[in-house]
């Protein structure tokens, strides 16, 4: 990409390594946008997003792979309840403490939607900014439905090497974090709403229409439920990853919610 800088960066915290990448316009402006990825997701697999979200915005971007994923180290357990919640004191505190972040963007895809809502709302003050995109406000059938079917199709011959192309070794850790602990009885009852009252900054709430995990309850609660301005956009004909099915109409929205 022209007009861009981008840098890797390792990231030292107690429990490993984190692998992140960075992309700088050369005139960047504003507080960084943070990326945190889906349950199957790295930063490899959010593509070209990270570099047009840059160029789009003029904001640098940052996106990095939680402990477990991708390029990062292995995870040294399982993990456990309040791992969504978690992540906003683990990972995403060691990498504003990397790069020196005060003010921050986040943007979380999936189960990172979850995340970013919590990063927003441990760091109220510093949050200029919240966008979702396919985030779940709470468990629901769809839900569970939706990784019970993508369970089944991992069980078949050769698909698992879907996931080692990005996880490597890792593979069978990331699909059984994602459908074990979603599935698990002690987290029929999750939900953000606690956390969403602690948010103080505006909200983008981005869904597809045909999003195979999730109906547009997620995005309507938790623009009802948080403690700023919310707005929520449903994506017509959009499945499950809106900026890789429609970047361009994601990247239109983040502008607009930025300016």
């Amino acid at each position: 990409m022209s007009g861009l800088h981008i840098r890797e960066h390792w990231i030292d915290t107690a429990s490993g390594k984190l692998f992140a990448q960075q992309w700088v316009p050369l005139q960047a402006q504003g507080a960084p946008i943070v990326l945190l990825h889906d349950s199957l997701g790295c930063v490899a697999l959010w593509r070209d997003f990270p570099a047009q979200l840059a160029q789009a915005t003029g904001h640098q971007v940052i996106a990095y792979d939680r402990l477990g994923f991708g390029r990062s180290d292995a995870h040294p357990g399982r993990l456990r309840l309040g791992f969504v919640e978690n992540e906003a004191q683990q990972g995403f505190t060691a990498l504003r403490e990397y790069f020196d972040i005060a003010d921050f963007i986040v943007f979380g895809h999936s189960v990172g939607g979850g995340m970013a809502v919590a990063c927003a709302a441990a760091f109220a003050s510093q949050c200029m900014g919240l966008i979702t995109e396919s985030a779940q406000a709470f468990v629901e059938a769809r839900t569970l439905e939706g990784i019970r079917s993508a369970d089944q199709q991992f069980a078949e011959p050769g698909q698992l090497q879907r996931l080692e192309r990005y996880h490597g070794s890792k593979a069978q850790w990331v699909l059984r974090a994602w459908v074990d602990n979603w599935l698990a009885e002690d987290f029929a009852d999750w939900n953000l709403d606690t956390v969403l009252a602690q948010v103080r900054c505006p909200l983008l709430s981005l869904h597809g229409d045909n999003d195979e995990f999730g109906s547009s309850a997620h995005p309507e609660r938790l623009v009802a439920l948080a403690g700023g301005p919310g707005v929520a956009r449903l994506l017509q004909g959009c499945g499950h990853v809106p900026h890789r099915e429609q970047a361009e109409v994601v990247l239109a929205e983040v502008v607009q919610f930025l300016q």
